[in-house]
């Protein structure tokens, strides 16, 4: 088997005969980014006899025996999977317990989240925040199953009011973001928001297709974009919920 060196340092030895190099990062260390996780949070997981395995470790699907952080069961399952949200059978059975099934929908603020807000993703809030009025106090909304190993996920714009989040999406620099496995996350991440009552709008700019019932498709993020992004929520959720919160006049109807 031809071993491969990746520009983030994992996989073969760079220069040793008969190794392929690619200057882009590992499938793992991608998937690890788009989970606002590090490589050292894995190694703190897995059973210290798999710790140098997982430090060179490249691929997503690679299977190792990982200790609960709970103090349950060991238990084996893909790196992928722990990232996105399988844990051990204990945890499996809180997550759908009713202790959680209470707060299954809340928003809160989690002072520990680690997001790398984009400019435009700056740039949606400030424009939507010109149209209705934001709560800038939450950041996360309590599901009832886990997701990226947690029972919560982190849109881009929580509005509790109307229970609507809001995302934008583009495939970025490399042309692949939100693309085959980040937008089968993308997807089950709002369905589980829709199973605690919430609704998802998405803005899929750059040439990205529709997904889900609600996706707005456009070139980029213009301000006429945010205008079909409100009337879509009136559409979720009604005129007068959307006009509670509005900053602009109500719209006109017939």
């Amino acid at each position: 088997m031809v071993a491969v060196s990746f520009g983030c340092g994992h996989g073969g030895d760079r220069g040793a005969p008969g190794t392929v190099t690619l200057g882009r990062v590992c499938p793992l260390c991608m998937l690890i980014h788009e989970t606002h996780r590090s490589r050292s949070e894995l190694l703190r997981k897995v059973a210290p006899p798999h710790r140098a395995a997982l430090a060179r470790e490249t691929r997503i699907g690679a299977e190792y025996e990982w200790r609960c952080p709970r103090g349950h069961d060991r238990y084996r399952a893909t790196v992928r999977e722990v990232l996105t949200g399988t844990a051990c059978a204990k945890c499996r059975a809180n997550a759908a317990g009713p202790a959680a099934a209470g707060e299954a929908g809340v928003p809160f603020m989690n002072p520990a989240l680690r997001t790398r807000t984009s400019q435009t993703e700056q740039r949606l809030k400030a424009l939507l925040g010109e149209r209705i009025r934001l709560n800038h106090r939450v950041n996360s909304i309590h599901i009832a199953r886990t997701f990226y190993g947690r029972q919560e996920v982190w849109p881009d714009v929580i509005v509790p009011q109307l229970r609507i989040a809001v995302e934008y999406d583009d495939p970025g620099r490399s042309r692949r973001a939100h693309l085959g496995l980040k937008e089968a996350s993308d997807l089950d991440k709002d369905e589980a928001l829709r199973e605690v009552g919430w609704q998802v709008i998405r803005i899929r700019a750059a040439g990205l297709e529709p997904i889900g019932p609600h996706s707005i498709v456009c070139r980029q993020l213009t301000p006429v974009v945010i205008d079909e992004v409100v009337a879509l929520m009136r559409r979720i959720r009604g005129d007068a919920a959307v006009d509670a919160i509005s900053l602009a006049r109500p719209a006109q109807r017939a």
